[in-house]
């Protein structure tokens, strides 16, 4: 092992300085493009990296728990420089797949608007710690003044520890998946132990002390204290426990106006991997949408939302594991458009079904670019369709993450 002096070069997927060293390429954590480090590299890796040279585009971390919590990678960029890494995260993926389509402007959440996270909180002998895990390790860092979450789920910090000291296991950590609804806390909890008798009486004076509108134990509902209302488009749902929701409402709105866009007056619609209705429900107000989800319980869930908004053209629904069975030829034939919204792991099978039999329009969201790009790849290099246009939406501020809409076309 040496010293090496090195000058960045680039950033990782990571968000990490990259350089190339004697041996190879070198990761350096916190480093920006243009600045020079110094430190000792094991593995590819700079260790306690000093930067002799800042770049123009560092800025102060505004979250007091940077560094220390793992959930931001990005809070020493500035706005611009950590825009331009997402969107090179996006452009590289589509250029390995040969696809180099235009770009529309990207929409940024701003901080202090996720609505959900998820919170690991732990039992120790002095007490109960509740927040994000720290970077690369299971460690759990409170995070009281996080500046990426909304004000609601901060105050729901204390929930979150009061559940795990009464319903912790001693070697298990819980995991609370919170979401800010119209009328208050949502909570799943899962990894607790067992809720039987004093412990199920113990939860539900929790939920009432702490005014949630709804806590789930173990996928045991335990107490709804109101219905947690979430607005989509003119409906009001109420998703199943833990269930999907975008992770801000302006990304939200920004993906529903990017697919309106997308889908150019289209009159019948498939909304692939629909969930609750985050599209289906704001398309309803244009046009007619059959909604595909695999998970019953969020179609059921979009089904009230639709029957109590009037007004709102014709839905169905079909229960249905587009992995295993995708919409093929006689089934796409009955849409102008598609939607398509996977998770990370992308839609490949769905993608050569609509490759082979798809309509003129497919309105695209996705999580990951690299799984994005594969499909990308197959409706272009199969299907003949033609990938117009990519806009990035970015609702994890900071962090790695990076969504995206896009539209293809093909005569």
């Amino acid at each position: 092992m040496s010293m090496l002096e090195l000058t960045i070069t680039g950033l990782g997927h990571r968000g990490d300085g990259l350089a190339t060293g004697p041996d190879g390429p070198v990761h350096v954590r916190g480093a920006l493009p243009g600045e020079v480090v110094r430190g000792i590299v094991v593995s590819g890796r700079m260790e306690a990296p000093v930067i002799l040279a800042p770049a123009g585009g560092r800025q102060a971390p505004p979250c007091p728990h940077f560094g220390t919590c793992g959930g931001c990678v990005a809070q020493h960029m500035g706005d611009a420089l950590a825009l331009d890494w997402k969107e090179a995260t996006v452009r590289n993926a589509l250029a390995a797949r040969g696809l180099r389509p235009a770009f529309l402007p990207a929409h940024v959440s701003p901080p202090g608007t996720r609505r959900r996270a998820g919170f690991a909180a732990l039992r120790l002998r002095g007490g109960v710690v509740a927040g994000f895990h720290r970077a690369g390790s299971h460690q759990i860092v409170e995070v009281p003044d996080c500046r990426v979450i909304a004000p609601g789920l901060r105050a729901a910090l204390p929930a979150c520890r009061a559940l795990a000291a009464a319903g912790a296991t001693r070697k298990g950590r819980l995991s609370l998946a919170v979401t800010l609804s119209e009328a208050g806390p949502d909570i799943a909890a899962t990894g607790g132990r067992d809720p039987e008798g004093g412990l199920l009486v113990t939860l539900v004076e929790l939920a009432e002390a702490h005014d949630l509108a709804r806590l789930t134990w173990n996928d045991m509902p335990v107490a709804t204290r109101r219905p947690p209302f979430q607005r989509m488009g003119r409906a009001r749902v109420v998703p199943p426990p833990g269930g999907f929701l975008q992770a801000t409402s302006e990304g939200e709105a920004a993906l529903v106006a990017a697919v309106r866009t997308a889908l150019g007056g289209s009159r019948r619609v498939a909304d692939l991997f629909a969930g609750s209705g985050t599209l289906s429900l704001p398309l309803l107000e244009d046009a007619e949408v059959h909604a595909v989800e695999a998970e019953a319980a969020a179609l059921a869930a979009l089904d009230a939302g639709w029957r109590g908004a009037p007004g709102l053209r014709r839905l169905s629904t079909e229960a249905r594991d587009l992995f295993r069975r995708p919409l093929t030829g006689p089934e796409l034939a009955r849409f102008d458009a598609v939607v398509i919204d996977p998770p990370r792991a992308g839609a490949e099978a769905q993608a050569r079904a609509l490759a082979a039999a798809g309509p003129a329009r497919i309105a695209a969201l996705s999580c990951n670019p690299a799984s994005f790009a594969r499909d990308a790849a197959i409706l272009t290099g199969q299907g003949g369709y033609r990938l117009e246009w990519v806009q990035v939406v970015d609702q994890f501020r900071w962090s790695p993450h990076v969504e995206l809409a896009a539209l293809f076309t093909k005569p």
